[in-house]
């Protein structure tokens, strides 16, 4: 029998193929989305869409066989990133499904949910209730309706390239020669629709799509699989080169020098053109983003958010703000003109136009947003994370030292100072503890980053 919780996490479905997710558990919660989302007495439909693992094709399938059981219809918009999903359910105003497991290694496979107009569908909003009832209907079998909905196809890659260009016009910028490694993922489904348009000559590395990855993993967040995107930017003498992971819904940036240029770089550059557009906007920004990206906002006549990590966040703290823009530390980035849902490809885009429009290289234009030295994210296997935590704040709470220090719980545990802060919280799916530490200058950085790390390992059961 399937461990239904251990592959219902906070905000998806992720699990091995088919040892915990095969098409019995997809066919399940595909009716079960139906009944939780009230789908047949609302828009009455489902779009579903899939990238290029060798399992997704099937459990989307079998999903849409789930949905169809209780009356409720499907559109299948076929091979597409996660993004392109979050369009149709924008532009179709329907409730949506999307087969991938990200840039997660090929064993893996999974579902991401969201409502009519991509909003987001949570642990605690609807999630939870979906997997109470995939459980039940894996034990009882499941109930079908006595007339069975439809399933129609429709093709929305060109309306969704069109979209995009609608909300960033490439037409005027100057010429550019852009290196793109799609890891073997959807990027190289989507890249030809989308960079057809627009003065940009792309140098395509890894555009087959096969699920298996045979060249590199698709996460950009690991440095290991920027290595060859870096070296044919060098080779090139490219302007640019961008990295998407697998479901392309989250794109990486080196400049022409092969240097990677941080999210929260460009999560203030494109700040700063969404606020130009819309002069006084609220953007939002996770707590693990740099220090320089509030201090942009407000320089450029914004209100910044400081947010907890993860997208259903962000999205909850969009529509209760209306704020036009939010980045975080991973490379998502959301826009309320696509629905308030992250799309890398639409970063992409403001990154191409921000370059395009200006004569400097890519390493002066975006050293202008990297303003302190961060140590990325430091994940430790712990026995006990909140024993752990609670540690590392007693050591930082008291005394006449720590005079200046200050301590929140927004997400996990905050400290800061003058010069650095640093973030400790438990990831959600696993035993560890992920540290972020950005300072003034690299050796802040590193001593407060060894300081923290110090108390950590001393209750590691494995570094990770």
């Amino acid at each position: 029998m399937v461990d239904v919780a251990a592959i219902f996490k906070a905000y998806d479905v992720r699990g091995v193929v088919p040892d915990q997710l095969d098409e019995s558990v997809a066919r399940a919660t595909g009716a079960a989305f139906v009944e939780v989302l009230d789908v047949l007495a609302g828009p009455g439909a489902v779009v579903i869409g899939y990238d290029m693992r060798p399992s997704s094709p099937g459990l989307a399938a079998a999903f849409a066989e789930g949905v169809t059981s209780t009356g409720a219809d499907v559109i299948d918009i076929g091979l597409a990133s996660t993004d392109q999903l979050y369009f149709a359910s924008g532009r179709l105003d329907l409730p949506g499904a999307m087969f991938t497991a990200s840039h997660n290694p090929a064993k893996y496979n999974g579902i991401k949910m969201c409502r009519a107009g991509a909003a987001p569908v949570g642990a605690d909003s609807g999630l939870r209730d979906i997997a109470d009832l995939v459980a039940k209907a894996l034990t009882e079998g499941p109930a079908t309706a006595s007339a069975a909905g439809h399933v129609t196809h429709k093709d929305l890659l060109t309306a969704y390239a069109d979209h995009l260009h609608d909300l960033v016009d490439l037409s005027d910028i100057r010429a550019l020669t852009v290196v793109v490694d799609a890891g073997n993922g959807m990027g190289g489904h989507t890249v030809p629709a989308v960079f057809a348009k627009g003065p940009v000559t792309i140098i395509p590395m890894y555009f087959e799509l096969d699920g298996n990855f045979p060249n590199h993993e698709a996460n950009p967040l690991d440095p290991k699989n920027l290595v060859d995107l870096q070296a044919k930017v060098r080779e090139t003498g490219a302007d640019l080169g961008l990295a998407f992971d697998g479901d392309a819904d989250r794109c990486f940036v080196v400049d022409e020098k092969g240097d990677p240029i941080s999210p929260s770089a460009i999560t203030g550059a494109v700040a700063v053109r969404e606020l130009a557009k819309h002069p006084g906007s609220t953007i939002l920004h996770n707590l693990i983003t740099s220090k320089a990206v509030p201090e942009l906002i407000t320089e450029h006549g914004g209100v910044p958010v400081r947010t907890r990590v993860g997208h259903s966040n962000i999205k909850q703290k969009m529509a209760e703000t209306d704020a036009v823009f939010g980045g975080e530390h991973s490379a998502h980035y959301y826009f309320r003109d696509f629905w308030r849902a992250d799309t890398g490809m639409l970063a992409a885009l403001h990154v191409l136009a921000a370059l395009g429009e200006q004569d400097k290289p890519a390493s002066e234009l975006f050293a202008e947003y990297e303003r302190y030295v961060a140590s990325g994210e430091i994940n430790n296997k712990v026995a006990d994370a909140a024993a752990t935590v609670a540690a590392i704040e007693d050591t930082y709470s008291g005394g006449s030292d720590m005079d200046g220090v200050t301590v929140d719980h927004l997400d996990g545990l905050t400290v800061s100072a003058g010069q650095w802060w640093f973030n400790v919280r438990a990831s959600n799916t696993e035993p560890l503890l992920r540290l972020n530490v950005e300072a003034s200058d690299r050796s802040e950085m590193e001593r407060v980053r060894d300081e923290v790390l110090a108390l950590i390992t001393g209750a590691s059961v494995e570094e990770n």
